[in-house]
């Protein structure tokens, strides 16, 4: 095999040069689809616009029989943002650091992947990658199509790995065993306006608004479970728009978003919502958007897979969390367990986002004593 396919920083560097900030891929699809054909694998671009651009997605497996081992992830990126020291999109080496945006976040996960797959050589093994343009994004022509694409197929997915950034101080501190639900609210009260000397004649909505608000945030929606931490509700934005002084406004609105464990549905908290919203009663509007359900995967094959690769090459055993916000596992986890282990979060999204290259080189080991692993006990 070629020194590329196994070197997991050329291939990262590759990825990075591709300025791939959602929804633009920039080429880094085609570029990861042929590194992945020369690994024998069959690649299936898949495009998908819903209401704006095309956003490009690959699935691509190697091997028939089953299980099928999947590890899914995304190109797409942030904007770099200002205040770089160096080009973000150049994948340059420093100081034994690769920097550029996507890194971390996450292409260098997905070399780390590609390199693994290529160290093993051939085998039967199947193994599949889910790879989208859409994380960073809406996620509505992301993963979400590609999993409908394997359903209409017929192609089912065994166990997966995500590769999102994981652990917060060193490699193999933590790999997500699940993660808590979100959810956002919007809420517009409306009154009447009027002159602030003449109250009576107007119907100021700004005080109904802050008693809906005040009933939701006056106790903790929970404690937390066994492994998830407590639920919260975080507002986000209360906005008048009224830049005068003498006048009542006409409306009052406001925002805020749930992450919520286990121990709660979005049906269940969207009910206790527009109950609580009604008891005040008024003119006004509630709208509610569920961007994902809680989930946790059970302890079994997969965790102990990817647990015992992670102390074999790191000597640490990772912590098992549901901490942090959402990631595309909440779409897989319908279809099949799913962990998510990646790189050091610490720089994901910052001004120059860069990662050790003796992590993206244990990275890679550990994905190969995982796929290791995880076939042997199959």
């Amino acid at each position: 095999m070629t020194t590329l396919l196994t070197d997991p920083v050329g291939l990262a560097s590759g990825l990075i040069r591709c300025p791939s900030v959602t929804p633009d891929d920039a080429g880094a699809i085609g570029l990861l689809a042929g590194w992945l054909e020369r690994l024998g694998f069959t690649c299936h671009v898949i495009c998908s616009a819903t209401g704006g651009p095309a956003i490009q997605n690959l699935y691509a497996r190697r091997g028939t029989a089953g299980p099928n081992f999947c590890f899914a992830g995304h190109t797409d990126v942030v904007p770099p943002g200002a205040g770089w020291t160096i080009d973000p999109f150049a994948g340059q080496v420093m100081n034994g650091r690769l920097y550029g945006r996507g890194a971390v976040d996450m292409k260098g996960a997905i070399a780390a992947f590609v390199a693994a797959i290529a160290r093993r050589g051939d085998n039967a093994d199947s193994v599949s990658l889910l790879i989208t343009g859409d994380e960073e994004g809406p996620a509505v022509d992301g993963t979400v199509k590609v999993l409908d694409w394997l359903t209409a197929k017929g192609e089912t997915l065994d166990a997966c790995v995500v590769g999102e950034p994981t652990n917060p101080a060193r490699l193999g501190d933590m790999l997500k065993i699940g993660r808590r639900g979100s959810m956002n609210t919007r809420i517009t009260v409306t009154g009447t306006q009027g002159h602030v000397a003449y109250p009576h004649l107007a119907d100021n909505p700004i005080p109904r608004l802050l008693e809906m608000l005040r009933r939701l945030t006056a106790e903790p929606l929970d404690h937390g479970s066994p492994l998830f931490q407590p639920s919260t509700l975080a507002l986000t934005t209360i906005d008048v728009g009224n830049p005068a002084t003498n006048v009542i406004p006409a409306q009052a609105r406001a925002a805020f978003n749930i992450r919520f464990n286990d121990l709660h549905s979005s049906a269940s908290l969207e009910e206790w919502i527009r109950r609580t919203v009604a008891e005040i009663g008024g003119d006004y509007d509630c709208s509610i958007e569920v961007s994902g359900e809680s989930f946790l995967t059970q302890p079994g094959p997969l965790s102990a897979a990817v647990s015992d690769a992670v102390q074999r090459i790191t000597g640490l055993r990772p912590e098992f969390s549901t901490s942090g916000g959402t990631s595309d596992a909440r779409f897989i986890k319908n279809h099949c367990p799913v962990l998510e282990f990646g790189l050091i979060n610490q720089t994901m999204h910052k001004v120059d986002e860069h990662v050790a290259l003796s992590d993206l080189e244990q990275l890679t080991e550990i994905y190969q004593a995982v796929l290791d692993r995880f076939f042997e006990a199959e």
